[in-house]
Order: structure tokens, then sequence, then C-alpha cells
């Protein structure tokens, strides 16, 4: 049997690759607003139906929908197609509000399709060495880990037309959804991989902490956010955003500290994925970076044995993995890699860390999404 995918949100069209590498997978639905270039796109790509309209492409014979439009719009379009028995790949947030992800959780355990929330950059493939290595022990207990999304995106707050030039003085999405609003808005790309290094451990507090507003002050967003996740064990995430600053790109920094050895991410100019590890037997003072490189051989089978054709999908060749566990799990092969539980949890810490930082920092109470029954049973406590 084929299963038969509709992306709603041009830009969606970045798992399309990942979908062609798959047997009994066919993408063949495109939903856009934009009448004229939806047309387009999917003659492009070779797609052969079109919606303007998301719930008349939810009324064909597709049997999933990947969500890529703006994050106001992910819960509403995921409950309607859960609703409308669906299989759903949503891109991040999860949500906007606490309310949303109430009703998306309560959604998704009522239905036996399958949510799972596409961050890739858990798939990068030495964030997936990393996890392979902690889950080998080679670092030890870990206990603290960073991580950086450094993005300037205030030229996407202004409306572009196809051409990309200026289409008017009217605000994006972007401008509302993203730099209007404070803390840590967009935390799952810097989030979602150290998560899953901590193995099961659940976000128990948040605290945020801005810097002010020095360099535009058109936006609420503060230049630079930091975010202090406390675990439930006590161990510690750390995390910045910044889509301010007028500084180079670094979307994927992360950095891990545990008992028994260390890892970070390239900086930039020249820097590499490094590591250091008691095992090497360096003397306690004089501890040495090696290349992450050095270690290839801790990468999951998958990634060893990866495609050309499968790298292409994008994201450092991660797309292609995220697909295909979404496409595992609506065989009823696997659990959702990352399932409703994570993508409320990973989700909140933005809505938490807004609710922080207007507070003078003060800490928030996570709730527990996996144990609660609704969110009468938890009070935010400020």
């Amino acid at each position: 049997m084929t299963i038969k995918v509709g992306i709603v949100g041009a830009r969606g069209l970045s798992t399309l690759q990942g979908f062609r590498c798959i047997e009994d997978t066919e993408v063949v639905a495109l939903c856009d607003l934009d009448g004229d270039y939806v047309k387009e796109a999917a003659a492009k790509h070779g797609i052969p139906r079109t919606y303007r309209v998301f719930e008349d492409m939810l009324e064909s014979d597709i049997d999933a929908v990947v969500v890529s439009t703006p994050m106001q719009h992910h819960v509403p379009q995921t409950i309607a197609a859960i609703q409308a028995g669906k299989h759903v790949l949503s891109e991040v947030t999860a949500g906007v509000t606490m309310d949303e992800l109430w009703w998306l959780k309560e959604t998704a355990e009522s239905s036996d399709k399958v949510y799972m929330m596409a961050e890739n950059y858990c798939y990068i493939p030495q964030n997936q060495q990393i996890l392979n290595m902690v889950k080998q022990g080679l670092f030890g207990d870990v206990y603290f880990g960073e991580g950086e999304y450094l993005h300037d995106v205030r030229s996407l707050a202004a409306r572009f037309n196809r051409e990309g030039t200026a289409a008017g003085s009217k605000p994006t999405w972007r401008s509302y959804w993203q730099l209007g609003k404070r803390g840590a808005f967009y935390p799952t790309h810097s989030l979602g991989p150290v998560m899953q290094w901590f193995q099961g451990d659940r976000i128990q507090s948040v605290s945020c902490f801005g810097t002010g507003w020095h360099t535009d002050k058109r936006f609420r967003q503060e230049d630079t956010s930091i975010t202090m996740c406390q675990m439930e064990s006590g161990k510690l995430i750390k995390l910045r955003i910044d889509c301010i600053s007028k500084r180079p790109h670094n979307m994927s920094y992360y950095t891990l500290q545990g008992t028994k050895g260390s890892f970070e991410a390239p900086r930039g100019l020249g820097d590499t994925h490094k590591i250091w590890l008691e095992s090497m037997g360096d003397p306690e003072d004089h501890a040495a970076w090696r290349p992450l490189s050095d270690y290839n051989d801790y990468l999951p089978e998958r990634y060893k044995n990866v495609t050309e054709e499968q790298k292409a999908s994008g994201h450092w060749g991660g797309d292609y993995f995220i697909v295909e566990d979404f496409v595992e799990a609506v065989k009823g092969n696997r659990k959702p890699a990352i399932d409703v539980y994570d993508a409320c949890e990973w989700t909140a810490v933005a809505l938490l860390s807004e609710l922080s930082i207007m507070n003078g920092g003060r800490t928030i109470d996570m709730p527990n999404f996996k144990t609660s029954s609704s969110f009468k049973d938890q009070i935010i406590k400020l």
C-alpha cells in the first residue's frame, strides 16, 4: 500500500526528497494560499494535485500531512488533519500558546493517528553521533548542555514578493509570532538535540533573561535572550536565542559536559566539531581536544550507509532520516521519534520563557504533559 502525502505550506517541499527516497510513499498534493505559486511549484516537482484551501486537501484520499505553514497555524491545522483521519508531521514550533499545546496533546491522545514534530536539528549527523556516544556511556553522567540559535531574521519580518524584493510596508507573521515575542520564542532547534542527550530527563522549570533593546527597537524581541532549563534531575540546559544582533549566523552550536568527557560544535572560521574523553588518557591538567571525526565509527549505521540521493534531502542529510522515522511510525514499525509530549515540552520553553522574562527572570514551573490529564491539573506558578 502506498502512503499518500499532502504538504501544506510550500516550505514543506524540504521533505519532498526524503519521501521520494522511500518506497511505497508518494507526495500527491501541495497546498498553499498563493495559487499561482502552488501550481508553479507542483509542476516543477511533479506533484499531481494542488489546493488553496487546506480543508479541501483533507477531504482527499491522502494518508498523511506535512504541516509547514507559519507557526500560528500549526496546531489548528494539525488538529483538523488528525480529526480528518490523517497522520501529521508538523514543523516547529508545535504551537504558539499553552492552551494550544493542551489541545494538541488531548487530540493526539484521543486518536490512533501518528503525530510527530519535525525537529530536524536532532538529525544533524554529528548530533546523532553524540547521542550514540552518550547511549554507550562515553561521556559518563551528562549534566550540562548548551544550544544556540544565532540568526538575524529581521529582514524576514518585512513582506517580500516571490522575486525577493520588498512588496510593501506590511509586516509578515514573523513580526508578531517571532520578533514580536519576548524570550526564547524559537527554542526547539537549540533544545531538541540536547534533550535527547539527556536521555529521558524532563524540564522542571524555566528562567529567562534578556539584554534589552540595543540593535533594533522596532521589535519586542530583545537582542539576546538566555534561557536556563533546570531538569527534574537537577541538571542544567542553557539556551541562547539571538535573531536581532548584527553578526554572522550560527544556528547549530551545541556543547555537552559529562563526568567522563565533553563536546563542542564549531564556532566558525575553520573550527570543527571537537571532543575530549577521559578514555583518551590525557594527563588530568592537560586535556586536549580531538576532532569528532576521529570517532566516526560511532555514527549510527544508517548514517554510515546513507546514499547521495538521501543526503541531498537537506539540513546536512538529516531531512531524509526524519522523514524515514515518520514513515516508519505511520507503518506501525516504531513510535514517533519526537512525539507529542516532546513537542509540547520543548515548545512550552518558549511560552514559559516569555512569562519568566516579563517577570524579571522569575522561575516558572514546567507542566508535565505526559502524566497530567489536562491543563486544569497544572498551575503555572509565578
